[in-house]
């Protein structure tokens, strides 16, 4: 077993360089803001530099290890978490527990200053993700909102920030977004791995038909696209011969409080039900204010 690095709620290691402490240089122009309230999702934002992008895949590589002596601190753990077999959709939650170079990525001012001003406070770390699409065989995320499956904490004050660890692109299963959705009310979730017609059964006609012009997100690796908890989003299979690695930051703003008296994630002790989430696993990441 490793040290938790849940512990330590500041960097651990060089992950993130001097220059990094510039928080004023990172801030969004108010065009960028514009953007994201009208269409709920910010992308293009260069979050990680080349050799930062490197220590993240290497520290990747390593989980997929069964023998990883960190695995007992993921929240989750889905080798293959694709209802086809024939496919492949690596998705695990809780790596910034186990190795610094992800640990150290939730305190990068690049990501924490945006984040910041699209929340318009100061900022709460909720969990991470990853998600990997082998090259060939890559399975799909399915249509959703991420806040289908975050109703467990109120109130709606969440952001996503997604981070390629690969060039992106349609070809090798870019992240796809339906402009505007983050207006609609809250969906029932329906699955998050496997069908991507399996939306349809909560849907009126009219949302539907938005389903006709997806909006496709490529990005080169280190680049991250920001978008609002109810923004239906998803992607599509990798046939390519390039492999499609991601990380998620999923951040809120301070203050939001528990929705139940269950565990929040697993593992983790219960915050009752109308208490603020903070603590050890829920670390304040910035404040504008300090």
């Amino acid at each position: 077993m490793i040290r938790d690095l849940s512990l330590d709620h500041k960097p651990v290691s060089s992950f993130l360089s001097p220059l990094d402490a510039d928080v004023d240089a990172f801030q969004l122009t108010n065009q960028q803001l514009a953007f994201f309230h009208q269409h709920g999702y910010l992308s293009g934002i260069r979050i990680l530099n080349d050799k930062q992008v490197a220590t993240l895949c290497k520290e990747l590589a390593e989980f997929t290890d069964s023998s990883h002596p960190g695995h007992e601190l993921f929240y989750e753990y889905h080798s293959n978490e694709s209802a086809d077999p024939a496919t492949v959709l690596f998705h695990a939650l809780g790596a910034w527990r186990i190795s610094p170079g992800f640990h150290d990525l939730l305190w990068n001012p690049v990501f924490a200053a945006a984040a910041s001003q699209l929340l318009d406070g100061a900022v709460r770390f909720w969990h991470d993700q990853l998600f990997c699409k082998p090259a060939h065989h890559g399975g799909v995320v399915a249509w959703h909102q991420d806040y289908s499956y975050w109703t467990r904490t109120q109130p709606l004050a969440h952001l996503t920030c997604w981070i390629g660890l690969d060039d992106s692109t349609l070809e090798n299963g870019c992240l796809q977004y339906i402009a505007g959705s983050h207006r609609w009310p809250d969906l029932p979730a329906t699955g998050l791995a496997g069908d991507m017609n399996a939306i349809n059964s909560v849907l009126n006609e009219e949302q539907k038909r938005q389903f006709a012009n997806p909006v496709a997100v490529e990005v080169p690796k280190g680049y991250g696209s920001f978008h609002h908890p109810r923004l239906v989003h998803g992607s599509f299979a990798n046939r390519s011969n390039r492999s499609r690695r991601a990380t998620v930051i999923n951040v809120m703003r301070d203050g939001v409080r528990s929705a139940t008296n269950e565990p929040l994630l697993r593992g983790v002790p219960v915050i009752p039900s109308g208490s603020k989430v903070e603590g050890q696993f829920f670390p304040l990441l910035f404040d504008p204010a300090r």
